[in-house]
C-alpha cells in the first residue's frame, strides 16, 4: 500500500489489529522509553501517544518492531523492491524476461523525486524546539534525542537531491551546552556520506545546509538506514519501496521533505562543536561525552496533525534488530554481489552489530592441492574490511564450506564449524592501532582500536567438549566453569585492574594449563568474565559480553602463545578477556521507579492491559 503520510499508515496499522491508542499522559522523561521497551520485549503492537506531557503533539513509537508488521507495511512493494536487486545482480534477466519482469521496471518509475508538489502540509505551521515531544530514554542520557531522523545533506558540489545523502544520525535536541531552540547537536558516525559533504563544505570555508526530516511515509527511515551501494540516491529508494515519489521542495535554500511530519532546519559551521551525550545506545552501553558538530536552528515545521516518530535503542535485541531483519530480507544477496567469492555475510545483533561479523566465502585458489587452508578467505577478508560499514567489524569470523549448506544465521552450528577446523597457531589475524565503531569502547580511544580475523577452512582437527574439562574446575584465580556453547568454558575472574595486573593472572592461567594441553584440545575458546554464569546462561548473553567487551590486540591472550616474524598464535586455547574494564562505557539499566510507574498501562483498565 502506498502511504502519503506516517498517519495514513497509523491508520491502516490500526485497522488490522497492528496499533493500540495509549491516552493516558505519560512522561516523555524516561516512562514513554520505558513503554517502548517493555512492548518490544513483548513482541506487541506499535503505539500511538495520543497524550505526551508538555507536547501537544502526539507520537508513535515500535512501527517497525515485527517482520510481520514491517511486511504489512510494504506488503504492496516488498516483492517488487526484491526483484529490483536481483536484476542489478543480473540484468540481463530483465532483458530475457520482459513479461516477467514488467512490474519491477514500473516500480523503478517511482524512483524519480517530485520537487515542487502542489500539496506542501510540512510547512503548515513553525514553530521551536521546544514544542516537540522531548523524550528522554535512559537515566543517563545527556538530553532528549530524536531516534528516528533522516539527516538530508548535500553534496557542495554537485547540488540537488539526486547527489544528496539521507542518513539516520542521531540528533541531540536539549541538554549540555546547548542553547534551548537555537542549537542541537548532530552525532555521526564512520563511514557515513554526511562526513564526505561536511568536508567538502569545511574545505570552501561554507557552513554545511542540514535539514533533520521527522515521521513521514514509512518508506522514508527505512531509505534512511539502507547500505546503499555509491551513487544510488536514498530518496529514490524511498519512492520505490514506499510506492510514492519522494515529494521535496526549497524553503529558504534548505530542502524539505514536504511529505514529513516535522522538518529542523539549519546550518553547520567549520570547526564548530560542542559536547554531545551521554545517549544509551545499541550495544547495550552509553556512548559517552565527546564533541561533535554543532547545528544552528534556522527553522522548525510541522504538519498541523504531526506524529513525532521515535524508536529506543539499547541492548539488542530492540526496534533496530527488526530494521536490520528488514534491510536483510530486502537486499538478500545484495552485499555478497559487490564482494567476489562471498557468499553470505551476518552482522551479528546480540553482538551489537558491528563487533561481530559472520562470512561465509570461497576457496577456489588452488584446487589441486590436497590440503585444505584459508587462502582466498584471506583475500575475501580484505575485501570486507573495506566494504562500507561492513569495515567496522571488530571480530571477523570467516569461512568455507564445500557443502554449502551452513548458514550464517544459524549462530551455535556456524561457530561450531569454525571452531572444529580452526588452527588457533596459524588461522588468527590481528589489525592493530586501526579505526572501530565510534560507539564502541573497548578499544584504545574514540574510534580507535583492533580487528581480528578467525578465518578457519578445511577437515575438523578436534572434537568440541561439552563438558567442563576437569582441570578448569581446579584453577587458583579463576573459578565457576561454564559452558557456554560447545567448545566454549567461560571463567569467572576477579575483576578487572589494569593491563599489567591482567598479564600476570594470565601467566597465571598458562602456568596452570600448560601441562594439560592435550586434555583441552576440545576448548578452543576460554572467555574470562565477570559473571560466568550471565555470560553462559544464553546465547546471547555469551554474544553480548564476549565481543562488546574485548579489543583483540589487547584482550586477546593464547595458552602456549608464541610470535613468529610478527605473527601471533597459540598452541592452546584462544583466552579471550571480556571483563568490564575501566575505560569502558555504563552498561545501560532502567529506573525502578519509572517501571512501577508505567505498570498503570499494563494493568486492568490501562491501555497496554493484556500486553506483558
Amino acid at each position: 500500500m502506498s502511504y502519503a503520510s506516517l498517519e495514513e499508515c497509523l491508520i491502516d496499522l490500526e485497522k488490522n489489529g497492528h496499533l493500540v491508542r495509549i491516552k493516558e499522559e505519560v512522561d516523555p522523561y524516561l516512562e514513554m522509553a520505558a513503554i517502548h521497551l517493555r512492548v518490544y520485549a513483548a513482541q506487541g503492537p506499535a503505539l500511538l501517544f495520543e497524550n505526551v506531557k508538555g507536547s501537544k503533539f502526539r507520537a508513535a513509537s515500535n512501527i517497525y518492531g515485527t517482520m510481520e508488521r514491517s511486511k504489512f507495511i510494504f506488503r504492496k512493494s516488498f516483492q517488487l523492491v526484491q526483484d529490483l536487486i536481483a536484476l542489478k545482480g543480473d540484468p540481463i534477466k530483465a532483458i530475457k524476461h520482459p513479461i516477467d519482469n514488467f512490474k519491477a521496471g514500473l516500480a523503478a518509475l517511482k524512483a524519480l523525486p517530485l520537487k515542487n508538489p502542489i500539496s506542501k502540509p510540512v510547512l503548515y505551521q513553525e514553530i521551536s524546539i521546544d514544542q516537540l515531544p522531548l523524550i528522554q530514554h535512559w537515566p543517563g542520557d545527556g538530553g532528549a534525542f530524536v531516534t528516528l531522523p533522516q539527516v538530508y545533506t548535500e553534496d557542495i558540489d554537485q547540488p540537488g537531491i539526486m547527489h544528496a545523502n539521507l542518513g539516520m544520525y542521531r540528533v541531540q535536541l536539549t541538554g549540555n551546552d546547548y542553547i534551548t531552540n537555537q542549537e542541537i547537536g548532530l552525532h555521526y558516525q564512520l563511514h557515513r556520506g554526511i562526513g564526505v559533504h561536511q568536508t567538502k563544505a569545511n574545505k570552501l570555508g561554507q557552513p554545511l545546509k542540514v535539514s533533520c526530516f521527522v515521521g513521514g511515509p514509512p518508506s522514508h527511515a527505512v531509505s534512511a538506514v539502507m547500505p546503499l551501494p555509491e551513487g544510488i540516491s536514498e530518496m529514490t529508494f524511498a519512492g520505490v519501496l514506499g510506492g510514492r515519489r519522494f515529494r521535496y521542495a526549497y524553503q529558504d535554500g534548505y530542502a524539505i521533505s514536504t511529505d514529513a511530519d516535522f522538518v529542523i532546519t539549519g546550518e553547520v559551521y567549520p570547526g564548530e562543536n560542542k559536547p554531545e551525550g551521554p545517549f544509551g545506545d545499541h550495544l547495550g552501553y552509553y556512548s559517552l561525552t565527546h564533541p561533535f558538530p554543532l547545528m544552528r536552528v534556522h527553522k522548525v515545521y510541522a504538519r498541523k496533525d504531526a506524529i513525532w516518530a521515535f524508536t529506543v535503542v539499547g541492548r539488542p535485541p530492540q526496534e533496530d534488530t527488526s530494521f536490520g531483519d528488514l534491510i536483510h530480507e530486502l537486499t538478500g544477496a545484495a552485499i555478497p554481489m559487490e564482494v567476489p567469492g562471498l557468499k553470505e555475510v551476518h552482522a551479528v545483533d546480540a553482538a551489537g552489530v558491528h563487533p561481530l561479523l559472520l562470512a561465509i566465502g570461497s576457496e577456489r585458489y588452488t584446487p589441486y592441492t590436497p590440503t585444505k587452508q584459508p587462502a582466498e578467505l584471506l583475500t575475501i577478508a580484505n575485501h570486507v574490511l573495506g566494504t562500507g560499514q561492513l569495515s567496522l567489524a571488530k571480530f571477523l569470523f570467516i569461512t568455507a564450506d564445500d557443502t554449502n549448506q551452513l548458514r550464517t544465521r544459524n549462530i551455535p552450528a556456524y561457530l561450531q564449524f569454525v571452531l572444529e577446523r580452526i588452527h588457533l597457531e596459524r588461522d588468527l589475524h590481528f589489525h592493530t592501532q586501526t579505526t572501530m565503531d565510534t560507539l564502541d569502547y573497548s578499544g584504545t580511544g574514540l574510534n580507535a582500536g583492533s580487528k581480528v580475523v578467525f578465518a578457519a577452512y578445511g577437515n575438523p582437527i578436534r572434537t568440541l567438549e561439552k563438558e567442563v574439562p576437569s582441570i578448569l574446575q581446579e584453577l587458583t584465580l579463576f573459578e565457576q566453569p561454564n559452558i557456554a556453547l560447545p567448545g566454549v568454558v567461560v571463567l569467572q575472574a576477579k575483576a578487572f585492574i589494569n593491563y599489567p595486573q591482567t598479564l600476570i593472572e594470565i601467566a597465571s592461567l598458562n602456568e596452570q594449563l600448560l601441562p594439560h594441553l592435550d586434555a583441552l584440545k576440545g576448548v578452543p575458546f576460554i572467555v574470562l568474565a565477570d559473571d560466568a554464569s550471565f555470560t553462559a546462561e544464553t546465547l546471547n548473553n555469551f554474544l553480548w559480553v564476549a565481543f562488546t567487551r574485548c579489543n583483540p590486540s589487547h584482550d586477546i591472550h593464547g595458552i602456549a602463545a608464541f610470535q613468529t616474524n610478527k605473527h601471533w598464535g597459540c598452541n592452546g586455547p584462544l583466552v579471550i578477556d571480556a571483563r568490564i574494564k575501566p575505560h569502558h562505557a555504563p552498561v545501560l539499566v532502567t529506573d525502578p521507579e519509572v517501571e512501577k510507574k508505567i505498570d498503570r498501562l499494563f494493568e486492568k483498565g490501562g491501555s497496554l492491559y493484556g500486553i506483558n
